[in-house]
């Protein structure tokens, strides 16, 4: 049985941000994202993700409640190296990377504007 919403397969995540400029930079050079498009008339603006298929979308706003409400949840290879590399970038994690063993490694990760993210290296067929 179909379900009736057909998906295209792509994604988009949007964050708020309280200055579009300095999350553009951050997402670009932490992060190695790619700026598709900015409307500052609409306080919004598009970056390729990892994947042709995943975008990110920051949108502009006065205040940008901590914690927000999207945690993307980044596949990597090497989750130590790419964990030194944002910790030299002065990213925040919460806590020490958590492993499931034989499944996956799990570390979450804070934005400058507080908004949660994860990196998961996964174990199986290791």
């Amino acid at each position: 049985m179909s379900h009736p919403i057909q998906y295209q397969g792509d994604v988009t995540l949007s964050f708020g941000v309280k200055d579009m400029g300095a999350s553009i930079e951050w997402y670009q050079d932490t992060l190695g994202f790619k700026l598709l498009y900015r409307m500052d008339d609409m306080g919004w603006c598009e970056m390729q993700g990892p994947s042709a298929n995943i975008t990110v979308g920051l949108g502009q706003r006065e205040d940008v409640p901590k914690g927000g409400g999207c945690v993307p949840v980044w596949g990597v290879t090497d989750i130590v190296a790419t964990r030194e590399f944002l910790e030299s970038k002065k990213v925040a994690f919460d806590g020490e990377t958590q492993e499931i063993p034989g499944m996956v490694k799990l570390a979450t990760f804070f934005d400058p504007d507080g908004n949660a993210m994860m990196l998961a290296q996964s174990l199986m067929n290791q």
